[in-house]
């Protein structure tokens, strides 16, 4: 391991802002984010898959009244935006680390309002279905922690997993499709995204991908 993500790992290991195994709010969390942690009843924003936090740091410029929290499974990362949010002295940001099929341990029924997934891994190959952060398995997970009408968003490069998301949202009964494109950039919704991009999402369009979108509420 290189000694930059050692210490990223120290770095998360004593932030503040990031929970993870070993600290207590790791197993008391669950239902409890807004009095243990935020200490204010502002909605609770989830961005899973994380990754360095650009979209949870990006967010939470926009909008101080609401909480965000960055999921993700890489203490490295997660350390990358923990650290970017305490240098912007941001106190409605966390960070979990931890894998996101255990979700469920960390959010209770109808905690989260929302839920942005952007640009995970599309998983394309059949075998790997089960890794799609969009299955049925995992759509049906999110929709019992979010609130009724919660809205759960996916921004992705991959016009398979763009197709197969919006085929298994069918599937899944649970959820309401609003608004859907195959090219954001062009698109009336981009004004959703108050120009938070990330840096995979800069190197896909500078190759010519199209940005797609969805954007489901749950019923």
């Amino acid at each position: 391991m290189s000694r930059r993500k050692l210490d990223h790992y120290r770095f998360s290991a004593e932030a503040q802002n990031v929970i993870e195994a070993g600290k207590p709010l790791y197993t008391q969390i669950k239902g409890n984010w807004n009095e243990f942690y935020f200490k204010n009843d502002n909605p609770l924003v989830l961005e899973l898959a994380c990754g360095k936090g650009e979209y949870t740091v990006g967010l939470s410029t926009h909008f101080p009244d609401k909480n965000f929290i960055g999921m993700d499974l890489k203490g490295d990362r997660i350390a990358r935006g923990s650290q970017l949010a305490s240098e912007r002295n941001l106190h409605n940001v966390a960070f979990l680390r931890a894998g996101i099929q255990y979700s469920h341990e960390f959010f209770a029924p109808n905690e989260v309002s929302e839920i942005w997934l952007i640009h995970p891994d599309p998983q394309v190959r059949a075998r790997d279905e089960a890794k799609r952060l969009t299955n049925l398995r995992y759509l049906n997970d999110y929709a019992a922690f979010l609130k009724p009408d919660g809205k759960f968003c996916l921004k992705t490069d991959s016009t398979f997993l763009y197709d197969y998301t919006l085929e298994t949202i069918e599937k899944s009964g649970a959820y309401r499709i609003v608004e859907h494109t195959a090219d954001l950039y062009n698109s009336h919704l981009l004004d959703d995204h108050f120009g938070v991009t990330t840096h995979y999402e800069r190197i896909f369009t500078a190759k010519g991908y199209t940005i797609k979108y969805i954007n489901a509420i749950v019923l």
